[in-house]
């Protein structure tokens, strides 16, 4: 992404002196594709306050782009995955870091988080309308339905609306229109994860793992069903990642109270080393902060045991 903004640049000098003439429009895509296609340069980084200045000014070009270019699957893809990625790892998780010291503003930011993937997932449904007409809509009607007619092309944008949606709808348990959501997350999940179940080397199943204990169409322990998911992750991703060994620890081990499974899980996310695959660095960086933090706190996130000779 960072390569491309010496074609935005001039991409905006090109929109500015032509107006809206289609020359404009042609250069806007044109950058559009270029800034679509390119994002290593901030996963591989190692510097995540580095990343968290960066994006905000990235994300609003992606906008300013989609003025011009309303109907760019590429930059709509790029929308509904930054906006989802920095609300989680720079608004969401500092906003829970806050809590014990000023509730008030971590309540703030969580609901700026809230808002955030909530823009990310109208930009994931815009992109998935891009080969859908009336998608949006037609899931709000009936989803399975209205995803049954997605196909392969179109899983990468399944999964950020999906998992920008799941994440809204997790920071407003108590806002009933998010909760009546929970029917048209799953179906998009389960699209994705029907059409590529090793989507980003184990991306969909990390997500599962944390929508299986709250989903309720499915009978049966959740758990083991998040278990099963988790271990897929781990296989995909070679376990290399640290996200799903936190995923799995917030989501299925705190759940249970199980201190070993919490505190198993995390250790094992430490563990990794985030050189060894530096595409996945600033994520591993990230979730290693998380693990660190949650291991700090754990006797306030579980119980300790009791004392038997208390």
């Amino acid at each position: 992404m960072y390569r491309s903004m010496l074609l935005l640049g001039i991409a905006s000098a090109l929109a500015i002196g032509l107006g809206g003439c289609s020359v404009s429009r042609f250069a806007v895509d044109k950058v559009g594709d270029a800034l679509s296609g390119g994002g290593s340069a901030y996963a591989s980084d190692g510097d995540p306050e580095l990343v968290a200045a960066a994006l905000p000014f990235s994300l609003k070009l992606v906008e300013s782009l989609l003025e011009k270019s309303p109907e760019h699957r590429g930059l709509l893809t790029t929308a509904a995955s930054g906006f989802t990625q920095y609300a989680y790892a720079f608004v969401q998780l500092p906003a829970e870091r806050l809590e014990a010291v000023d509730l008030e503003r971590a309540w703030s930011e969580k609901a700026r988080a809230r808002l955030l993937f909530l823009r990310a997932r109208d930009y994931g449904l815009r992109g998935l309308e891009t080969r859908h007409q009336d998608l949006a809509r037609r899931v709000a009607a009936n989803p399975s339905q209205a995803v049954s007619g997605t196909d392969l092309a179109d899983v990468e944008l399944l999964y950020w609306t999906a998992a920008a949606w799941g994440a809204a709808l997790g920071l407003a348990k108590d806002d009933p229109t998010l909760v009546g959501d929970l029917p048209r997350i799953q179906a998009l999940a389960d699209r994705a994860l029907f059409l590529d179940p090793s989507f980003g080397d184990g991306s969909l199943h990390a997500f599962m793992i944390t929508w299986e204990m709250i989903r309720t169409d499915r009978e049966g322990d959740a758990a083991s069903r998040a278990t099963a998911h988790f271990e897929r992750a781990v296989d995909l991703s070679g376990g290399l990642a640290a996200g799903p060994y936190v995923t799995y620890a917030e989501s299925v081990c705190r759940p249970l109270e199980d201190r070993d499974c919490f505190r198993g899980a995390l250790e094992a996310a430490l563990a990794i080393d985030p050189e060894d695959q530096p595409a996945w660095r600033l994520a591993n960086v990230l979730m290693q902060r998380r693990a660190r933090w949650l291991l700090e706190h754990i006797d306030a996130l579980i119980l300790p045991p009791l004392d038997p000779e208390a």
